[in-house]
């Protein structure tokens, strides 16, 4: 017979907190350019390119970028309300470099105290 399964509480995060990671990091500085490159070009150089192009991967890393997060929320058991302000972390500048931190910090500690006990 094979051993008990541990609840999803007990086990640690794996390759969830790396994904997230990644994820966290492409999210903000896509969000970094297209703020801080491509809207003053478009609106004081009149060239809306950078703002279709990089406008378009932001919209769909941010969405990889949710997936990673939700993935990474419910094996570490955030809170509704924790997991939802990760997730507009995204979509403010430098935020999702400060939740980043933050997530990754919270993951770590609590990843320690199961090994530990």
């Amino acid at each position: 017979m094979s051993s008990p399964r541990t609840s999803t509480a007990q086990r640690p995060v794996g390759w969830r907190l790396p994904l997230y990671r990644v994820f966290a990091y492409i999210t903000g500085v896509g969000l970094l350019l297209l703020v801080f490159y491509a809207m003053p070009m478009k609106y004081l150089a009149g060239d809306p390119k950078p703002t279709a192009i990089i406008g378009m991967l932001h919209g769909f890393l941010y969405m990889a970028y949710i997936v990673a997060t939700l993935v990474l929320a419910e094996r570490a058991r955030f809170t509704p309300v924790f997991a939802l302000l990760v997730l507009l972390a995204g979509t403010i500048p430098i935020c999702s470099f400060i939740a980043e931190r933050k997530v990754t910090r919270r993951v770590q500690e609590r990843d320690r105290a199961l090994q530990q006990g």
